[in-house]
């Protein structure tokens, strides 16, 4: 009659390593970047922040590839992301840098 009743206990939480979610995160955030090429201003802090999710990521020596595949990723999705923002400076003040040029040119002897 005197029996223990214990209170059912919850299952403990996985376990798993930061390193490895941070490295999977980087090749996310790097995949996203890329698609910065259409959208600049998506393209260069997801780029950011696939490069810094990666660079703490590589501690996981199984996930390790995984982080470097983010950062390079995230690397190209900054480079291909500025392309737009060049283009578009170079189509505002294209005109006014021709006209210089020309400007200069008609001036010389």
């Amino acid at each position: 009659m005197n029996e223990q009743t214990n209170p059912p206990s919850s299952p403990e939480p996985a376990k798993g390593s930061t390193e490895g979610t941070l490295a999977i995160l980087s090749l996310v955030c790097g995949v996203i970047s890329l698609c910065g090429i259409v959208v600049a201003l998506i393209g260069i802090p997801f780029g950011l922040l696939g490069l810094v999710l990666g660079y703490f990521g590589r501690r996981d020596a199984t996930r390790k590839n995984l982080a470097m595949i983010g950062m390079v990723l995230g690397g190209l999705g900054i480079l291909l992301s500025c392309f737009p923002i060049v283009i578009a400076v170079m189509r505002l003040l294209g005109p006014k840098v021709g006209n210089t040029f020309s400007t200069i040119n008609s001036s010389l002897p």
